[in-house]
């Protein structure tokens, strides 16, 4: 299943989602730990700094930030280039502030880890790697070039250079790992965003065409008898009209209207007041209902519904809810989709479970995969096969996902296995070979109360 305008975050939808605001925020705390910083280590610990110099790197992000707050509106969001130079001249400024205070040898260094941190977790790709390219080379160079941090008697802060070497060398892996940590949870993130608002949407559409069907078969019964009495008094018109022709042909014309009325309500549905069959249904008939869009696509789906233990020969009838309708129907169409030739949907029920199979002969899941089916954004099969079976189709494992969410949503549980060994040749395969999908639901979850067919009516609503 694909959805329109659903993928993953790309640099379209992800190049102003950092506010003006956030980052403004975010400065001044650091201005503001910054002079905290520095007037600890001069009347506290009494270091000798340059404190001139100190406060003009300083007020340079102060400046920045009064520019930044009286120019642009608060609400403005920043575009990648712009996020990117914002977060790249706080590294910088750290950096310089960093080697007027002793370079490695001072422990506030690893501060420069937060830039690419942030720009990890929102911006793209190739502007992290720059930003971590930038931090790298730049606490490389005030390693070596640097003012040496002095106590008020002359004597310089040195630790060991084994040390000075450990430090740069852990600021160095922090920046690739947390970088790589942060972006990849915010990529799951955002994938699981986008997801959950296609499946959303997804539900949102089958409950708008679930409701729809209601109201025109609603409409179709209660226009049923007003149809009835015009047509009633249209025959007593052309009887009555005989010896006037010209009238005559006018009656005939309503009462022949009124059968296409009756024609037309028929063709769209037939139903009680408020019929409850609009909302519930043997199991068989919804899994036809789901299966329907997929059953003349050149592919054989057979339906087989029985009893299991203990289960009674009465078929259960179990609620239409459009979340049961649309997952089925997406799990059928991705059967069909990889199916050979065929395609079996089985269905069965005990005193306490229904479950429902749905098998197809083709290759199966790849082994790689399975264990991740059901994620948002994974490809279910090879890109190989897609092409072959599948050659218009930009899977990216919505249709699965979106199919699991929402019968879970309505208390299944879904497992996905294959149907035989890879390594068994074509001859030694079973019947059924494919990819099993198994949705299993308890009984009080899914089966309809026990009601009369009709309600009493309800008005419509607006």
């Amino acid at each position: 299943m694909a959805l329109s305008g659903i993928g993953p975050a790309n640099r379209d939808t992800r190049s102003e989602w950092i506010r003006l605001r956030t980052l403004v925020l975010l400065r001044w705390m650091a201005i503001v730990g910054q002079l905290a910083a520095l007037t600890v280590a001069d009347r506290v610990v009494g270091m000798q700094l340059p404190l001139g110099l100190c406060y003009l790197v300083v007020g340079a992000a102060v400046i920045g930030n009064l520019v930044a707050s009286f120019v642009f509106p608060g609400n403005k969001r920043f575009s990648e280039a712009g996020a990117m130079l914002t977060l790249l001249f706080d590294v910088s400024q750290l950096a310089i502030l960093l080697a007027l205070t002793g370079g490695l040898n001072n422990p506030f260094a690893l501060l420069i880890l937060v830039p690419v941190t942030i720009s990890a977790g929102a911006l793209e790709l190739r502007t992290t790697v720059l930003l971590g390219l930038a931090a790298i080379c730049l606490i490389s160079v005030i390693s070596v070039y640097n003012l040496p941090l002095r106590f008020s008697d002359g004597t310089i802060l040195q630790v060991p250079a084994v040390f000075e070497f450990g430090f740069w060398l852990s600021i160095v892996i922090g920046i690739m790992f947390l970088a790589l940590y942060s972006r990849r949870v915010a990529t799951e993130i955002r994938s699981m965003s986008d997801a959950l608002l296609a499946t959303q949407m997804a539900l949102a559409r089958e409950q708008k065409l679930t409701d729809l069907g209601g109201v025109v078969a609603a409409a179709a019964h209660e226009l049923g008898t007003p149809l009835a009495t015009i047509k009633l008094a249209s025959t007593e018109l052309v009887e009555e009209l005989a010896d006037r022709p010209d009238l005559r042909e006018d009656a005939e014309l309503i009462r022949t209207q009124a059968d296409r009325c009756r024609d037309i309500l028929r063709s769209m549905g037939r139903a009680g007041k408020d019929d409850l069959h609009l909302r519930q249904a043997p199991l068989g008939a919804v899994l036809r209902e789901a299966a329907e869009p997929h059953l003349g696509r050149g592919k054989t789906v057979a339906f087989d519904v029985f009893p299991g233990t203990n289960g009674g020969d009465r078929q259960p009838t179990i609620l239409r809810r459009p979340e049961v309708i649309h997952g089925l129907r997406n799990l059928v169409q991705n059967a069909v989709d990889f199916a050979r030739a065929r395609v079996w949907i089985d269905a069965t029920w005990t005193d306490s479970f229904i479950s429902v199979r749905i098998i197809d002969d083709g290759a199966g899941y790849p082994s790689y995969i399975l264990g991740r089916i059901g994620d948002p954004f994974v490809r279910s099969r090879p890109a190989a096969q897609e092409t072959g079976q599948r050659p218009d189709y930009e899977g990216m494992g919505l249709g699965l996902f979106i199919a699991k969410t929402l019968l879970e949503r309505s208390g299944a549980e879904i497992s996905f296995a294959n149907g035989t060994d890879p390594f068994l040749t074509r001859a030694e395969h079973p019947d059924r070979f494919g990819a099993i999908v198994e949705v299993r639901w308890p009984k009080s979850v899914i089966v309809a109360p026990e009601t009369d067919a009709l309600g009493p009516n309800r008005p419509l609503d607006g």
